[in-house]
């Protein structure tokens, strides 16, 4: 019996992300809470001629959130961390960031705060991408390590987790 329990204990879990850490709920709520205290205590911190250029990141962060779920589609792995992955991806922007999604993510929460020039979204971005970092990127590598073994492992050499 004891045998059996230390199997189970061993085996990768079903999916990467099967958690309460959801990427976007992290960055939504980063964001809302961002623009709350925007609303309620405001702190420009940057020239107003900067802030179009809030709108360029954002608009940049799209692009790139767009062709990192299409690279995803055209390798036939699911996005949703919550789904079992079924390939390594290493085209498209998977070629430069091992998690580009999640950088879209940052990127479009640092166009918003430009856009707005407002700090306290650059503020909030700051715990999300800890979270990330710190919870959600190690678990999703534990099962991709478990999943794709030395796969995943050269893949993870070769690559930066975002830049």
């Amino acid at each position: 019996m004891a045998r059996r329990a230390s199997q189970y204990q061993h085996s990768p879990p079903l999916a990467a992300n099967l958690g309460l850490a959801r990427p976007p709920a992290i960055y939504l709520t980063a964001i809302v809470t961002g623009l709350g205290l925007h609303f309620a205590w405001p702190i420009p911190f940057v020239p107003s001629l900067a802030m179009p250029f809030g709108a360029l990141i954002a608009a940049l962060a799209v692009m790139l959130f767009i062709w990192s779920i299409r690279t995803f589609h055209s390798a036939g792995t699911p996005v949703p961390g919550n789904r079992p992955t079924t390939a390594i991806v290493r085209v498209g922007p998977y070629r430069f960031s091992r998690n580009p999604i999640y950088l879209a993510f940052s990127l479009f929460q640092t166009g918003i705060a430009l856009g707005v020039n407002d700090a306290w979204i650059l503020v909030t971005l700051l715990p999300a991408i800890s979270v990330m970092s710190f919870v959600v990127i190690p678990r999703e590598e534990r099962y991709l390590e478990a999943r794709f073994g030395e796969q995943y492992a050269r893949y993870k050499a070769s690559v930066r987790r975002w830049l």
